[in-house]
């Protein structure tokens, strides 16, 4: 099987390198029609997704980190073309959550025995303010501490799990308002959830990693239901400590603590902010706003899913 491919790459992604780009290139050139595109700056790859799109380019192959594959996803989705996702990045948690290893290389072997044995899936995305995000969004404190790593940037090809944590630790000393609410949350059932300091929004589980261990929040946030929404309404030390310990754990006990609202399959909601509050996607800062509409779209991508277990799909010969 012949295929088109667009292979997208983010020469800046923390573990891109010249070497690993052309041994990948030569990988899919074996036996599929490759075609090389490069990123030079911010939302560079959603347009080159979109013309592999308009193209009739059959898959987009992403080796880059988080935000590169949200920018390709925002490109191809509502479209045939299929995105590949390769691990790039600091982090990788999407790919990651697919199965795939952090070596690009042999995530390579495995992205093409997928594409032999299995094609594509579609999947559904969250959307937020008609942006899509694959995996996670963050609102308020979550945000903040991803506005602070993107300002140490260039650390994060060195020490990104450090810096994330010292991030974390410093934003919450001295960089957010432990002490106000950011935000009331209005779901389409009349509910309201007055006053929230933290927000995350979940398409798919782990949260993130924190080197080789994932931080769990939850096994209901698959690729084909809808969203997670774990809304907190403290930020004190404690609180934010049981968190971590239960997340890192896999344990879902928090889901049931007084600072904590919980609600899985979201079809959509609001986040309406007291005053202009932070927010992120799949790990992208994209700075300050007073209203947020969220919602699930989906079977709106078509994705390569290496191992379709993890993320909540059931095996093709199954469908």
């Amino acid at each position: 099987m012949n295929v088109k491919i667009m292979f997208l790459v983010n020469p800046a992604a923390s573990s891109v390198t010249a070497r690993t780009q052309v041994v990948i290139q030569k990988a899919l050139s074996a036996d599929h029609q490759v075609t090389l595109a490069e990123t030079i700056r911010r939302d560079h790859a959603t347009r080159l997704a979109r013309e592999a799109a308009q193209n009739k380019y059959d898959l987009v192959v992403v080796l880059g980190g988080d935000g590169t594959s949200n920018e390709a996803a925002n490109g191809v989705a509502g479209t045939s073309t299929a995105l590949a996702i390769l691990p790039g990045g600091s982090t990788n948690v999407f790919a990651r959550t697919l199965g795939l290893p952090d070596d690009p290389v042999e995530a390579t072997g495995i992205l093409l025995e997928t594409i032999e044995n299995g094609g594509p899936r579609r999947v559904g995305l969250g959307s937020a303010n008609g942006r899509y995000f694959l995996f996670h969004a963050g609102l308020g404190f979550d945000a903040a501490v991803v506005a602070e790593v993107e300002k140490r940037g260039r650390l994060k090809r060195y020490a990104s799990h450090a810096l994330f944590v010292y991030a974390a630790i410093d934003t919450w000393l001295r960089h957010y308002d432990r002490r106000k609410p950011a935000f009331r949350i209005r779901h389409d059932d009349g509910t309201v959830i007055p006053n929230s300091k933290f927000g995350i929004c979940l398409n798919t589980n782990p949260y993130t990693y924190l080197g080789s261990r994932p931080l769990n929040l939850t096994p209901d946030a698959t690729l084909d239901r809808g969203l997670v929404l774990i809304s907190i309404n403290s930020l004190r030390l404690l609180h934010m400590l049981s968190l971590v310990s239960g997340a890192l754990r896999g344990s879902t006990a928090f889901h049931k603590s007084s600072f904590v609202n919980y609600k899985s399959d979201v079809e959509k909601f609001y986040v309406e902010g007291h005053r202009p509050f932070p927010y992120q996607l799949d790990g992208d800062y994209l700075g300050e706003v007073t209203r947020l509409h969220f919602e699930y779209v989906p079977d709106i991508l078509s994705l390569v899913v290496p191992n379709p277990s993890l993320v909540g799909l059931r095996p093709l010969k199954d469908d």
